[in-house]
């Protein structure tokens, strides 16, 4: 890396510097520590954690839901890398498992228990697995969501019957991250592998009935599917051009590994 870009990231809020001393400049594991310390004290992190009412919500529910504002302030402050075991954060965690919950329209469940679309659960899944709280009855909720195809949807109550790549994502992270903080189970393994097979099956981007790893050109509104899209595909026999699939049968081998 060039001396000029590491010396414009360092000179940054303490989340970025802890990243670059990590990932670039191979800093000592100490330091590295030290660093990630500010982040709630100092920065972004800081900021986020004063924002943080005291009956745990954060922003005032008006012009954005709460739910909104506390699933991705907890986000945020997950993906800035702060520390869940350093007091502020431990102060906020506690603050959100006593008083936050989604509401009367999903039953005033408490926050860590997730709503109902499991794109939602998904990510708060993953929050509690990193800030260490763990909820049996999301994980239970997830797994009993999972569609015959292997994945989810948020539209399944809504009756729809075919997963979601978005959704299906969402879950797969946060079952991971789950088995990475709490210990595995056979139930979350299989989830997870069916989840799998489903994504590997549509090639990490398209149809199981495409012959392409993307949807066509005739079937997708999608800019960047119109775009890409090539070959001939199965449902519609449009050919735009070609496509070098090569890099998605590699990612498939990665994930099956």
């Amino acid at each position: 890396m060039g001396g000029s870009v590491v010396d414009w990231l360092l000179d940054a809020d303490p989340s970025i510097r802890c990243q670059v001393m990590r990932d670039l400049i191979g800093a000592p594991a100490d330091a590295i520590a030290a660093e990630r310390a500010r982040i709630g004290e100092q920065g972004w992190g800081a900021m986020l954690l004063d924002l943080q009412r005291p009956d745990g919500n954060w922003g005032d529910g008006v012009d954005t839901p709460l739910w909104w504002t506390n699933l991705y302030t907890l986000v945020y402050l997950r993906d800035l890398g702060l520390d869940p075991a350093s007091g502020r954060a431990r102060a906020a965690i506690d603050r959100v498992r006593r008083n936050v919950g989604w509401g009367p329209e999903f039953g005033n469940a408490p926050f860590f228990d997730g709503e109902v679309e499991p794109c939602i659960n998904g990510r708060v899944a993953a929050l509690g697995a990193y800030f260490g709280v763990r909820s049996h009855r999301l994980a239970e909720r997830l797994l009993g969501e999972q569609l015959p195809d292997g994945g989810w949807n948020c539209e399944a109550e809504r009756g729809s019957v075919r997963s979601s790549f978005h959704t299906t994502l969402c879950v797969l992270e946060g079952l991971l991250a789950v088995e990475n903080a709490f210990g595995t189970t056979s139930d979350l393994t299989e989830a997870r592998t069916r989840g799998h097979e489903y994504l590997i099956e549509r090639r990490l981007g398209g149809s199981s009935t495409c012959a392409i790893p993307t949807p066509c050109s005739k079937t997708s509104r999608a800019p960047w599917a119109r775009r890409i899209a090539g070959s001939r595909c199965a449902r519609c026999e449009c050919s735009t051009g070609s496509v070098d699939a090569s890099h998605w049968l590699e990612s498939c081998a990665v994930v099956r590994a």
